[in-house]
């Protein structure tokens, strides 16, 4: 009789109207980063209004299908994880430069198209290196996912616009921070369903609160089309330039480096099982899914951050709930007016729900690294030098500033960053053991161990504990009961007990 395949957590169907609200609240979480990357591009290009909504309604179209291929998944094709894909921000920068360095929008397309198809090509070299992202990797990548977000959210919660007059204002930062104070509120009641709804329902709200302040625009929504279909290659056939493609086959290593982060973090986070199979699946999606996005006039694909937060603190796992927000991408690109009316959300509220979400990483890479053990090895400064080196672009941008285009395109990434030293540290310290000495460093030394009072008295002399199991002096396996599973028992009954013989918890 063939054994019953194992359910996945990530496998989980829940009703389709949860499933759509669920979608939603992933959408509204990452809508003001994937229309980002257009806005900049667009007005470098010198694009008209109406030629940038073009280049944003065919991001959310693009971005929604390969939200779909990444979530449901085909032979050799997306990881069937809970990960929205959509414009990646690392080739902002390097697009622009193409831009502006006479090649236009045209060398942009084709420069991605050619380093994505690389990329594809390269994939199995990424899908096997899962042997090198212990624990004390993983945890400093996505503790630095979250930090390297903060500034967005912190951007976000001003306004969005720093040419705008009221950036920064008190109005803003206050609507952020009622936002935050709404979905802490939220998170607090009782209901569950309330509860892991808290961010949607806080963006709501505060969208409601805004509008009599006068700071939530709706009168534009009315304006335009209310279907239209991406035109395949509507600003003109790709043109393709070297030096534009070499500069973006490295943005394409940042971002395979970035999406094997986001594939093992958002793994981390569902309990699922991530090999390098799964990497693989995953790394191809994102690649085969940006040759495809110039066809239908949009850039490089990545899997987003800021929605890994998103699956942490709502504890939602499902796959399908992000396929149902990958849906609602597709019909946002078809359906420029309801893009319009979700940009009409203030981005000081999305500042206010990004506060939390993108702390919430943070606080799960913490987590990780909590799991680590750090006596008589060097996984500390493992951990400080790889968050060290990746904080210096989040907390000084114009760090590498002069340093070699390719360079500052990996190393401007807080997260490329750390990846990179904490694969290197790694693979130093932990792979090549040659030269490693006991207590070498005072990088060595670990936290202090603590053992409770009450628990020393259940034990007595002669115990000892190996692999994992305590015994008595005499070889007996003592059964050890977990935490909150066995009853109370009085002083005197313990005293009595004790009088009588050994009793085994």
């Amino acid at each position: 009789m063939k054994a019953p395949k194992e359910r996945r957590p990530e496998d989980e169907r829940l009703p389709i109207g949860t499933s759509i609200a669920f979608g939603l609240q992933h959408v509204l979480t990452m809508y003001g980063g994937i229309i980002a990357p257009p806005l900049i591009i667009g007005a470098a290009a010198g694009m008209t209004s109406g030629e940038i909504g073009l280049l944003i309604a065919a991001c959310l179209f693009v971005g929604g299908l390969a939200t779909l291929l990444q979530t449901i998944g085909i032979p050799f094709f997306g990881a069937q994880l809970p990960l929205v894909q959509g414009v990646s921000f690392a080739g902002v920068a390097t697009m622009v430069s193409i831009v502006l360095g006479g090649g236009g929008i045209q060398a942009v397309f084709g420069a991605v198209m050619v380093s994505a198809a690389i990329g594809l090509l390269i994939t199995p070299i990424f899908s096997k290196i899962i042997r090198f992202f212990p624990p004390v990797v993983t945890g400093s990548v996505i503790t630095m996912i979250g930090l390297s977000l903060i500034p967005v959210a912190a951007n976000w919660a001003m306004g969005g616009n720093a040419k705008a007059p009221d950036y920064g204002s008190m109005a803003n930062i206050g609507l952020a921070f009622l936002t935050l104070l709404i979905v802490l509120l939220l998170s607090k009641v009782g209901n569950a369903a309330i509860s892991r709804l808290s961010v949607l329902l806080s963006i709501v709200i505060g969208t409601l609160i805004a509008v009599p302040l006068g700071m939530a625009d709706f009168s534009k929504v009315g304006a335009g089309p209310i279907f239209a279909f991406p035109t395949p290659f509507a600003f003109g056939l790709p043109t393709f330039s070297l030096p534009a493609i070499v500069s973006m086959f490295i943005v394409v290593l940042v971002i395979l480096t970035e999406t094997t982060a986001d594939v093992l973090a958002v793994g981390e986070i569902v309990g699922a099982k991530v090999d390098a199979r799964r990497i693989g699946n995953g790394l191809r999606a994102d690649m085969l899914s940006s040759i495809v996005s110039p066809v239908f006039n949009s850039f490089s694909q990545s899997a987003f951050a800021q929605n890994v937060g998103l699956v942490a603190i709502t504890k939602v796992k499902s796959r399908f709930v992000v396929t149902a927000g990958g849906a609602i991408l597709v019909i946002l690109g078809l359906l420029p007016i309801l893009g319009r009316v979700v940009a009409a959300v203030p981005m000081s509220v999305l500042g206010g729900a990004g506060i939390v979400l993108f702390g919430t990483v943070a606080a799960s890479g913490i987590r990780t690294l909590s799991k680590v053990e750090y006596r008589d090895n060097m996984n500390l400064i493992i951990v400080a030098a790889s968050l060290g080196v990746g904080l210096l672009p989040v907390v000084a941008p114009l760090f590498y500033h002069d340093f070699p285009d390719w360079f500052s395109t990996i190393f401007h990434s807080g997260i490329s960053s750390t990846a990179v030293v904490a694969i290197l540290l790694n693979i130093l310290f932990n792979h090549i053991t040659a030269g490693n000495s006991k207590d070498q460093s005072v990088f060595v030394a670990g936290p202090p161990r603590l053992v409770r009072e009450e628990e020393l008295e259940a034990l007595e002399d002669g115990d000892y504990y190996v692999g994992g199991k305590l015994f008595a002096r005499d070889g007996q396996e003592i059964t050890i009961v977990p935490t909150g599973s066995m009853p109370t028992i009085s002083p005197a009954r313990a005293a009595a007990h004790k009088q009588n013989g050994r009793s085994q918890p």
